[in-house]
């Protein structure tokens, strides 16, 4: 019997190994784990434990995803988080190292303050918000934490808010104005309208 258990356990990895080859011969993804929590489910009988995992998932390049995975076990939570965000990825507006221009996002109770810094600030955030602004690849940005600290809310609330950002090209044209008069301070003097 516990031959035989252990055949259907070698069996089993050995089917699951294929599966999981294409995912690492893919571009190399930044995977973080933002929050880890234990929730609970009210049954008849009594209460059902589970976990919640927070996932974001990154190419370090303009793209990013947020997931959320609930299962039994934490492997099992984190794995459903990983897909999801690796379905949910999104392109977003970077120029340079930063953001074009400020935003304000809510999502729930949470609310968000992203705004664009000079070459050299780095990331000023904690928690979801410098996982989410880091897997997307921005390098440097200020940020503020206005509404509620619950990890989950004020993380989707900066994938939120990295999703209303306009490209600066467009938003020159609609306003009528040159690239150089919609830029921050700091870029004008360079003369370089590319990303």
């Amino acid at each position: 019997m516990v031959n035989r258990n252990q055949q259907q356990r070698r069996e089993r990895e050995t089917r699951r190994s294929p599966s999981a080859r294409p995912e690492s011969e893919g571009p190399e993804l930044d995977i973080r784990i933002v929050d880890v929590t234990r929730v609970a489910k009210v049954i008849k009988g009594g209460r059902r434990f589970a976990f919640r995992a927070l996932i974001v998932v990154g190419d370090n390049n303009g793209r990013v995803g947020v997931g959320l995975g609930k299962a039994r076990a934490v492997q099992d939570a984190i794995r459903k988080a990983t897909e999801r965000a690796r379905a949910n990825m999104q392109r977003v507006e970077i120029v340079g190292t930063t953001i074009p221009h400020q935003v304000i996002q809510k999502y729930g109770a949470a609310k968000v303050m992203l705004k664009p810094a000079s070459p050299g600030t780095g990331v000023i955030a904690g928690g979801g918000v410098r996982a989410v602004l880091e897997a997307a690849g921005v390098k440097d940005v200020l940020t503020k934490s206005l509404g509620s600290q619950s990890k989950l809310n004020s993380t989707y609330a900066t994938f939120e808010g990295l999703l209303a950002l306009k490209n600066i090209h467009e938003e020159a044209a609609r306003r009528g104005k040159s690239v150089a008069d919609v830029q921050p301070f700091w870029r004008r003097g360079d003369g370089n309208d590319n990303n």
